[in-house]
């Protein structure tokens, strides 16, 4: 897959690069209608209507592709049959056909081609595309759509280009090695993937102009010195004034800028073994 740079006929697409899809995705290959569904576009709003967040609407109309994060078909080979994009996550799709007829979505790891078949079930080869448990899995293979809670579906590592480290076992939990370096402990009787995910150049994508962005549904955000007092702690003064205080914060007055905002009670925090590495500064 390559990324294209276009060329700099206008301000607008100065800079601008994006992902040549048709070296993956399968030609004239659509959404099919009964693993898709409608999506109401509620604008970040609650259950009574109010706004719960700021900068968002609008943007172009999707149809949401129900994609299996469980797969719990074991043991009956399916086929793949096309490769295609899903606007609602940034890594792609694989449609696949079971021996049985049944037809489903499921996240397609990167090198997954038409053709090719797939297993799920708890002692199936390892090879990409497969779903098998963690406690069957080698030490060292690199999985992806993984279960944290066994039989809830996988939550980790579901984004384009995204893979985890399956280090070893203790005591009926598996290691797994996260890309920000971050080690933890997860039950070994969950489900994992095989491979890592497809779409890797998702990260060398540049937006380069604002209707882009409008298009994902993300409006332009008003700076907090720019407001009024009433609305941000930032805003006031005449003229361009500083934020007048210490430390910036966030609209709800919360320290911005490097605050860490996980709860330090948290339950989940006892299956962490090593923390994320931090980022070096520049």
């Amino acid at each position: 897959m390559a990324v294209r740079t276009l060329r700099p006929v206008s301000s607008a697409q100065r800079k601008m690069q994006y992902v040549l899809y048709r070296d993956v995705l399968t030609k004239d290959a659509g959404p099919v209608k009964s693993l898709t569904k409608g999506r109401n576009r509620t604008d970040v709003r609650n259950n009574r209507g109010v706004k719960t967040m700021t900068g968002r609407g609008g943007g172009a109309k999707r149809s949401f592709r129900l994609v299996d994060l469980k797969q719990q078909k074991h043991e009956i080979p399916a086929i793949v049959k096309s490769i295609q994009y899903d606007p609602n996550r940034t890594s792609f799709i694989a449609h696949i056909i079971f021996i049985d007829g049944a037809q489903s979505y499921i996240l397609a790891p990167e090198g997954m081609k038409v053709g090719d078949r797939v297993v799920f079930g708890p002692n199936t080869k390892v090879k990409v595309g497969n779903r098998l448990q963690l406690k069957n899995i080698p030490a060292g293979t690199t999985i992806h759509n993984i279960e944290m809670t066994p039989g809830r579906g996988g939550q980790i590592a579901r984004s384009a280009g995204s893979s985890v480290i399956l280090m070893g076992f203790d005591s009926g939990f598996a290691l797994l090695k996260m890309p920000s370096g971050e080690v933890r402990r997860v039950p070994e009787t969950g489900f994992a993937s095989i491979g890592t995910l497809s779409n890797p150049d998702h990260m060398n994508v540049r937006i380069s102009k604002a209707g882009r962005t409008r298009h994902m549904g993300h409006r332009p955000t008003t700076r907090g010195k720019a407001k009024n007092p009433v609305d941000h702690p930032h805003g006031g003064g005449e003229g361009n004034v500083s934020i007048g205080l210490k430390k910036p914060k966030t609209r709800t007055g919360k320290p911005a800028l490097g605050y860490k905002t996980r709860n330090p009670k948290k339950f989940s925090n006892k299956f962490i073994v090593k923390p994320r590495s931090k980022k070096r500064k520049k």
